[in-house]
Protein backbone atom coordinates (compact mmCIF):
# COMPACT_ATOMS: atom_id res chain seq x y z
CA UNK A 1 0.00 0.00 0.00
CA UNK A 2 1.20 3.66 -0.37
CA UNK A 3 2.58 5.55 1.58
CA UNK A 4 -0.06 8.61 2.67
CA UNK A 5 3.15 10.58 3.57
CA UNK A 6 4.84 9.70 -0.25
CA UNK A 7 5.36 12.81 -2.41
CA UNK A 8 5.05 12.48 -5.92
CA UNK A 9 8.38 12.17 -7.97
CA UNK A 10 8.78 11.77 -11.37
CA UNK A 11 11.26 9.32 -13.14
CA UNK A 12 12.76 8.24 -15.95
CA UNK A 13 12.69 4.22 -16.32
CA UNK A 14 15.26 2.97 -19.51
CA UNK A 15 15.30 -0.74 -20.11
CA UNK A 16 14.59 -2.77 -23.58
CA UNK A 17 12.68 -5.79 -21.61
CA UNK A 18 8.95 -4.29 -21.94
CA UNK A 19 7.63 -6.36 -19.25
CA UNK A 20 10.67 -4.98 -17.07
CA UNK A 21 9.94 -1.98 -17.63
CA UNK A 22 6.04 -1.82 -17.44
CA UNK A 23 6.49 -3.48 -14.04
CA UNK A 24 8.99 -1.12 -12.52
CA UNK A 25 5.91 1.60 -13.72
CA UNK A 26 3.78 0.12 -12.21
CA UNK A 27 5.09 -0.43 -9.25
CA UNK A 28 6.70 3.49 -9.30
CA UNK A 29 2.73 4.64 -10.18
CA UNK A 30 1.44 2.48 -7.27
CA UNK A 31 2.99 4.64 -5.00
CA UNK A 32 1.84 8.08 -6.88
CA UNK A 33 4.74 8.79 -8.71
CA UNK A 34 4.50 9.96 -12.58
CA UNK A 35 7.42 7.78 -15.19
CA UNK A 36 8.24 8.08 -18.29
CA UNK A 37 9.49 4.76 -19.59
CA UNK A 38 11.93 4.56 -23.04
CA UNK A 39 13.75 1.71 -24.22
CA UNK A 40 16.99 2.75 -24.40
CA UNK A 41 19.68 4.75 -24.31
CA UNK A 42 19.28 7.19 -27.22
CA UNK A 43 15.43 7.36 -26.45
CA UNK A 44 16.53 8.02 -22.64
CA UNK A 45 19.19 10.60 -23.75
CA UNK A 46 15.78 12.58 -26.18
CA UNK A 47 13.50 12.05 -23.07
CA UNK A 48 16.46 13.70 -20.49
CA UNK A 49 16.89 16.71 -22.81
CA UNK A 50 13.03 17.70 -23.31
CA UNK A 51 12.10 16.61 -19.52
CA UNK A 52 13.09 17.47 -15.96
CA UNK A 53 12.92 13.85 -13.99
CA UNK A 54 13.99 13.51 -9.87
CA UNK A 55 15.48 10.43 -10.83
CA UNK A 56 16.42 7.61 -13.33
CA UNK A 57 16.26 4.11 -13.14
CA UNK A 58 18.19 2.46 -15.81
CA UNK A 59 19.08 -1.11 -16.89
CA UNK A 60 22.61 -2.50 -16.74
CA UNK A 61 22.24 -5.07 -19.95
CA UNK A 62 21.16 -2.97 -23.11
CA UNK A 63 21.88 -3.03 -26.61
CA UNK A 64 24.08 -0.10 -28.40
CA UNK A 65 25.00 1.51 -24.83
CA UNK A 66 24.91 -0.36 -21.42
CA UNK A 67 23.70 1.36 -18.59
CA UNK A 68 26.73 2.47 -16.81
CA UNK A 69 27.46 4.04 -20.28
CA UNK A 70 24.18 5.83 -20.17
CA UNK A 71 25.13 6.85 -16.29
CA UNK A 72 28.16 8.92 -17.64
CA UNK A 73 26.42 10.69 -20.30
CA UNK A 74 23.19 11.69 -18.05
CA UNK A 75 25.82 13.14 -15.51
CA UNK A 76 27.78 14.69 -18.13
CA UNK A 77 24.48 16.71 -19.10
CA UNK A 78 23.08 16.96 -14.94
CA UNK A 79 25.92 16.15 -12.78
CA UNK A 80 24.04 15.83 -9.64
CA UNK A 81 21.02 13.69 -11.32
CA UNK A 82 20.48 10.39 -8.77
CA UNK A 83 20.36 7.26 -10.74
CA UNK A 84 19.82 3.64 -9.86
CA UNK A 85 20.52 0.97 -12.17
CA UNK A 86 19.40 -2.69 -11.89
CA UNK A 87 20.75 -5.96 -13.26
CA UNK A 88 20.38 -9.39 -13.00
CA UNK A 89 24.62 -9.08 -12.69
CA UNK A 90 24.57 -6.92 -9.55
CA UNK A 91 27.52 -8.68 -7.75
CA UNK A 92 29.66 -9.28 -10.79
CA UNK A 93 28.93 -5.24 -11.92
CA UNK A 94 29.84 -4.08 -8.29
CA UNK A 95 32.76 -6.27 -8.35
CA UNK A 96 34.23 -6.00 -11.63
CA UNK A 97 36.71 -3.39 -10.98
CA UNK A 98 35.25 -0.89 -12.65
CA UNK A 99 34.18 1.46 -10.98
CA UNK A 100 30.47 2.78 -11.41
CA UNK A 101 31.65 6.43 -10.89
CA UNK A 102 28.28 7.50 -13.03
CA UNK A 103 25.75 5.51 -10.66
CA UNK A 104 23.98 6.08 -7.74
CA UNK A 105 22.75 2.53 -6.15
CA UNK A 106 22.67 -0.54 -7.76
CA UNK A 107 19.78 -3.18 -7.22
CA UNK A 108 19.95 -6.73 -8.38
CA UNK A 109 16.78 -8.22 -10.02
CA UNK A 110 14.03 -8.79 -8.92
CA UNK A 111 13.81 -6.61 -6.98
CA UNK A 112 10.77 -6.15 -4.83
CA UNK A 113 8.63 -2.86 -3.89
CA UNK A 114 10.20 -2.26 -0.73
CA UNK A 115 13.99 -2.59 -1.83
CA UNK A 116 13.26 0.12 -4.06
CA UNK A 117 11.19 2.10 -1.79
CA UNK A 118 13.78 2.13 0.52
CA UNK A 119 16.56 2.83 -2.87
CA UNK A 120 14.33 6.03 -3.43
CA UNK A 121 14.48 6.86 -0.15
CA UNK A 122 18.17 6.88 0.32
CA UNK A 123 18.59 8.89 -3.19
CA UNK A 124 16.13 11.59 -2.79
CA UNK A 125 15.56 14.58 -0.64
CA UNK A 126 12.46 14.30 1.72
CA UNK A 127 10.17 16.91 0.45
Amino acid sequence: MPSSTAISRRFLVVDDDPLVADSLRRMLEFDGHEVEVVGGAEEALAAFGRSNFDLTLLDYEMPKMKGDQLAIALKTIAPRHPIIMFTGYAEAVTTSGSPLQAVDLVLGKPFHLEELRRALAKLLPPA
